[in-house]
């Protein structure tokens, strides 16, 4: 049987007219749950991306358990496949319509002189459509570091499109290379011969650099950040300053071009916790508040210019908006296609004739991928993420809106377990990680699986989270630990003032800073759990933050922006589980893994060592060659299994 992205479902080859709802066929679901390998899984198709002309799709396919890079046309025909292993695939970008980056990492031990152990480093490699063998992008370079550090677009450039990245580059000399600094370095790459030009310097040691490519491949902005003040400068291409200003945390960002081209948009933070865009004229004059009304999920720019061609307001059921009308006209007809469904438009080639939709979470989407074709009004379902995973065997998504104890209004994502009503049920507490981010009504693999198994799952929004404005953001500063920690629980008590779930059968778990607030429900609070799993979790926010220290050599805009987020680092051991194992009163699941460059490996250790000095309940999980993401499907199955058994053991659901 030949290779085929395209799965068995009888819609995977259908066209439905635009204007009516568009999704996966509805099946009749088994009378058992999928297994559990289904969830934990990657993905059987990802990152799909389009061509300039929308001739051609990549993506990455899940094939006997391998990675593999396959091209597309839209009809469903494989024009072209590479195997690339177990690669942690981080990103595709296309080069006009013949040649394709495939971006990947892998974690890598620095060796002595280093500020920490271990480091997540990116490869790229060029892949030629027209057969030629794939190159790795700095390979072979005696003064430029084998490890890409960005991408900022593609050009035109001599009427040759050239992709724009970041590099570490360094001097050589008889005594060996110089790696005193390793900032990045702006190139231009010549895909054809993979032969690299330096467009633009790396700031000093102790500052930061950002550019703005224009067009016709030159810089046309460049934002300086000094580390040690905190003072920043936008400049143009003549050097006249722009903009300039001085935040402690360096919370400046350079975004891209206006919508002609002729201005720079960038954001700040301002002295009330507040971040606002400001748009100043590339020419020079007085920068003026950008969409200063709006709080935006997204924004859309031209690839080929970096100028801004629309936006993705926040909230749940908000429309695109784009600033050229025939552009606005297709964005309107395809969310009224997909109305139904938690919808995005991924991409979309050079004149919008051709769009990538993403759906998940409604009517039993466990994720699809449509190929939209405006000029004959069809959508067509190119692949399904989780194939074995049937509409039926969906849970049921809603937002909860809800108070916190003091009055702060914020909501949290509720998976509820397919075909069961909604009652009295056992309750999974699964808060973020970041804790700078958000969930949104969206089919999620984690919370889904535990669904399936009876299980109600809510994903609580607590205040810190970034789904909401600046200031709700800002309430959670210095709040770990505690009124971050009883908005997790607020959420459990509207869920069982709603008759939804049974207090007596809750359980907390999370990664990352979810794993940090699934350890303190059952230290720093307890009385609410009867189980807690912690994934790459923070158990000794003191330690974070020295590590954090270290490893950034002492960053001064970092120890702000630390400081401002948690508060005195003399008081962060108050809420520091590991300081309280003693206090555990539910059994607790660990699980980490080896390679994390996120959270360090010994934040699990030492909780261990604390419950064992304690005497308390506790499992722990070893997650071998693992990163803090999660990112290889054996260890991702190896964790959602033992998180279950744990959680079945502890916390039944029938």
């Amino acid at each position: 049987m030949p290779f085929n992205p395209f799965f068995s479902r009888a819609a995977t080859a259908a066209a439905a007219a635009l204007g009516l709802m568009a999704g996966p066929a509805a099946l009749a679901a088994p009378p058992a749950p999928p297994p559990l390998e289904a969830y934990g899984e990657l993905a059987s198709i990802s990152m799909l991306t389009m061509s300039e002309d929308g001739s051609k799709v990549a993506a990455i396919v899940r094939a006997a358990n391998t990675n593999v890079l396959v091209v597309f046309d839209p009809s469903g025909k494989v024009t072209h496949k590479l195997a690339v292993g177990d690669a942690k695939v981080r990103g595709i970008h296309w080069v006009g319509n013949d040649t394709v980056l495939l971006v990947t990492s892998s974690t890598v031990a620095l060796g002595f002189g280093f500020t920490t152990d271990r480091a997540e480093l990116s490869s790229t490699v060029i892949i030629h459509l027209d057969g030629a063998k794939p190159e790795v992008i700095f390979a072979g370079r005696n003064n430029i570091a084998q490890t890409t550090t960005g991408f900022y677009g593609v050009r035109m450039v001599g009427g040759v499109l050239q992709p724009y990245i970041g590099g570490i580059a360094y001097e050589v000399s008889k005594f060996g290379a110089d790696l005193t600094n390793t900032n990045t370095t702006l190139f231009r790459v010549d895909t054809r011969s993979n032969d690299p030009t330096r467009i633009a310097a790396a700031a000093p040691v102790d500052h930061s650099r950002d550019w703005l490519i224009a067009p016709d491949g030159t810089v046309a902005a460049t934002l300086d950040v000094a580390e040690k003040t905190g003072d920043w400068v936008i400049k143009n291409a003549k050097g006249l300053k722009l903009a300039a200003g001085n935040d402690p945390t360096g919370d400046v960002s350079l975004y891209f071009f206006g919508k002609d081209g002729s201005t720079v948009i960038y954001g700040k933070a301002e002295e009330d916790k507040t971040f606002n865009w400001y748009e100043v004229p590339l020419a020079g004059g007085t920068p003026t508040p950008f969409l200063k009304d709006e709080e935006i999920e997204t924004t859309y720019t031209d690839p080929l210019t970096g100028r801004l061609i629309g936006y993705l307001p926040e909230g749940e059921n908000a429309k695109p908006v784009f600033y050229d009308a025939r552009h606005q006209m297709v964005a309107g007809q395809v969310s009224k296609a997909f109305a139904k469904y938690h919808m995005q438009m991924t991409d979309w080639n050079a004149d919008f004739s051709k769009v990538l939709v993403y759906t998940d979470g409604g009517d039993g989407d466990s994720g699809t991928w449509f190929f939209v074709d405006v000029g004959s009004l069809k959508a067509n379902a190119i692949g399904y993420e989780r194939e074995k995973i049937m509409p039926d065997q969906v849970g049921p998504i809603s937002t909860v809106t809800y108070k916190a104890a003091d009055g702060l209004e914020m909501d949290g994502i509720l998976t509820l377990p397919p075909g069961r009503d909604p009652k009295n049920l056992p309750v999974i507490m699964f808060p973020h990680g970041g804790p700078a981010a958000y969930d949104s009504p969206a089919f999620d693999w984690w919370a889904q699986a535990f669904a399936s198994r009876g299980y109600a799952v809510f994903q609580p929004n607590f205040r810190g989270s970034t789904n909401r404005d600046s200031a709700f953001k800002h309430a959670g500063d210095g709040e770990w630990g505690r009124k971050m920690q009883t908005d997790i629980s607020d959420g459990l008590a509207e869920l069982v003032r709603r008759g939804i779930v049974d207090p007596k059968r809750a359980c907390i778990m999370g990664a990352s800073y979810g794993g940090y607030a699934a350890l303190a429900g059952v230290t720093l609070q307890t009385g609410l759990y009867r189980c807690s799993v912690s994934v790459a979790g923070i158990s000794d926010v003191t330690r974070m933050y020295s590590t954090d220290m270290r490893e950034s050599n002492y960053n001064k805009m970092l120890r702000s922006g630390l400081q401002e987020q948690l508060g005195d680092p003399a008081k962060l051991g108050e809420v520091s589980p590991r300081r309280f194992a003693a206090r555990a009163d539910a059994p607790i699941l660990l699980i980490h893994g080896k390679d994390d460059t996120r959270v360090p490996f010994v934040q699990s250790t030492m909780m261990v060592d604390a419950l064992k000095d304690a005497g308390k309940p506790y499992e722990f999980v070893i997650l071998r060659d693992e990163d803090h993401f999660l990112s290889r499907s054996p260890t991702r199955k190896q964790m959602l299994e033992a998180a279950m058994t744990f959680v079945q053991k502890y916390n039944p659901a029938d």
